[in-house]
Order: structure tokens, then C-alpha cells, then sequence
């Protein structure tokens, strides 16, 4: 199976990042092919709301930054992990622009599977975040939840959560 994850944090040592590596460990362990991206390091602008994608361009953005290089692994992902921090009770910023930006190709070409990750500072600011991933990603892709994981950083980086993230990601 072909996994891309997109990595919304940009701290390579936060909560996130270690989520994110412990699940790819055990999803590469697995033999899938994995592939991260972290949209918090790339150079993506916000959609917009030209309608060219959907018009003149054939279901290609007008706009031409590093989303070029996320639009093919998302097309060729049979699953998408959505990994980020929570700021102010949703996805960073980084990663709503990535998201919106899939705008132009709408739904994945391959995608039946999901999951999210993630991290937060405190307990039970996560709702919203899930409300977007199951309303505007699993539901409206028709693909599969295998599973919601939240923790605050500490938990993020327990060697608990790490062997759940592996497992799940070995499981697959």
C-alpha cells in the first residue's frame, strides 16, 4: 500500500514528528511505501477561489509553488494521514493551506483510507480538528477512518503512544 503523510508541524522534534515517525516505522516495517511531506516546510500558498482549477485548467491550480510536488503523492496515495499540531482548536495553518489547496484535483485519484494524528498542548481542544478530518476528508472522499489518535506533547512523545503508532502503522 502506498501511504502519504502530511506532516503539518514545523518543529522536527515536537509531538507531531514523533508521532509521525513512530507510525511510519511500523507501516514501513509492514513493506508499505511511505511517503512524508511536511507542508509546514514548503513554500504553499492559500487557494484562491479563482475557479481556473475548475474551468480553464482541467482540475490543475493556476497557482504554481511547492503543492506541485504534493499533488502526485496525493493522487497515488492509497492512504492519507493527516498529522498536525492544534492550534487554536484546528490544523495549523500550514497544513488547512495544503488542504484547501487540493481544492484543484478534489478528491484523492486512489485514496480509501485515512487516519489523523494529533498533538496538542492541553486536553480536549481537539473536536473542531476532528470535525474538518471527518467532514471535509473521510466523508466527503468516502474513505475508510482507521482511527483518530490524539495526545498532548508529553503523550506524543511517550514510549506508550509510540508503540500504538507503530503497531497501527504495522497493522495495516
Amino acid at each position: 500500500m502506498r501511504i502519504l503523510v502530511l506532516n503539518g508541524s514545523y518543529r522536527a522534534e515536537g509531538g507531531t514528528a514523533a508521532m509521525v515517525e513512530a507510525f511510519c516505522t511500523g507501516a514501513r516495517e509492514a513493506c508499505h511505501q511511505v511517503d512524508v511531506v511536511n507542508v509546514a516546510r514548503l513554500d504553499i500558498h492559500g487557494c484562491r477561489g479563482c475557479e481556473y482549477c475548475h474551468n480553464a485548467g482541467g482540475g490543475a491550480c493556476m497557482q504554481h509553488d511547492d503543492m506541485d510536488e504534493v499533488y502526485p503523492l496525493w493522487d497515488a496515495a492509497d492512504m492519507i494521514v493527516v498529522a498536525s499540531p492544534v492550534y487554536y482548536g484546528s490544523f495549523s495553518g500550514q497544513m488547512h493551506e495544503a488542504i484547501n489547496r487540493t481544492y484543484a484535483g478534489l478528491k484523492p485519484k486512489r485514496c480509501t483510507k485515512m487516519a489523523l494524528m494529533l498533538c496538542s498542548g492541553a486536553r480536549g481542544v481537539c473536536e473542531h480538528a476532528e470535525g474538518i478530518y471527518r467532514t471535509y476528508l473521510v466523508d466527503w472522499f468516502g474513505a475508510k477512518d482507521l482511527g483518530i489518535f490524539e495526545a498532548t506533547t508529553s503523550e506524543a512523545k511517550s514510549s506508550e503512544m509510540a508503540k500504538k503508532l507503530h503497531d497501527f502503522g504495522a497493522s495495516l
